[in-house]
């Protein structure tokens, strides 16, 4: 049986990278007695797939992990016994039980909502959200990506599907797909650079808000409504 988990990340957790929170996870089980399946083999490993990882320093309403169960389990039931072994900054948000033809959480990711604000302190030089729109009516947004070996041009513009400027705070759904995965960062750097100014590396507080997959229609939707609670 499968089952999809949504929990946030906040507080000191923030900090703790992608390896550590899957560690982190299979010993809440554990410790939680959840019946999760093993794999076969000279190593077994607990059966589970994490949506897609959290950079470090960045917060989240909407993480998703799916894990595989030896038996059914009430959705209720296990989302109390895992919150009773969380620590501070990770809260388990809901428990879906998944149908048998469910695309992993990894392979499901499609989008991803986030909510960007400055730092206190480093505010920039302009209202935040002031020309967030003209910066979008252009027909184009070059960025260049770099890499280890090399470096390639990308247009934003086509991996934000939505977006909502305030005098504060900048909502952007943009592609989280594994052939897309736009970061906000990016957008962030392309829309000071606009202005003609450059970010630092520390001037967001940057909050995931949703992790999206697309339903029969194409339509986004949060990667728990693909489940139920049983």
């Amino acid at each position: 049986m499968k089952y999809r988990i949504k929990f946030s990340k906040y507080s000191s957790m923030i900090f703790i990278g992608h390896l550590d929170m899957m560690r982190y996870f299979q010993k809440a089980i554990r410790r939680a007695e959840i019946p999760i399946a093993y794999s076969a083999g000279f190593s077994p490993h607990q059966i589970m797939s994490f949506a897609a990882p959290l950079g470090v320093g960045l917060y989240s309403n909407g993480e998703y992990l799916d894990i595989e169960l030896t038996e059914e389990m009430p959705t209720e039931e296990m989302k109390s016994r895992l919150n009773e072994t969380m620590v501070e900054g990770v809260d388990i948000l809901s428990v879906k039980a998944l149908p048998e033809d469910a695309g992993n959480a990894m392979a499901s990711v499609a989008a991803a909502g986030y909510t960007v604000r400055t730092r206190p302190g480093h505010e920039p030089s302009f209202s935040f959200g002031d020309r967030f729109e003209v910066f979008m009516s252009q027909e184009e947004i070059p960025f260049e990506k770099e890499t280890k070996k090399s470096s390639k041009v990308l247009n934003l513009k086509e991996g934000i599907f939505d977006y909502r400027a305030g005098d504060e705070t900048i909502y952007l759904l943009v592609d989280a797909s594994s052939s897309g995965n736009l970061k906000p960062g990016m957008v962030m750097e392309a829309y000071y650079g606009f202005l003609g100014e450059k970010p630092g590396e520390f001037d967001f507080i940057v909050t995931r808000e949703e992790t999206y997959t697309r339903n029969g229609e194409g339509k986004f939707i949060p990667l728990d409504d693909v489940g139920k609670d049983i």
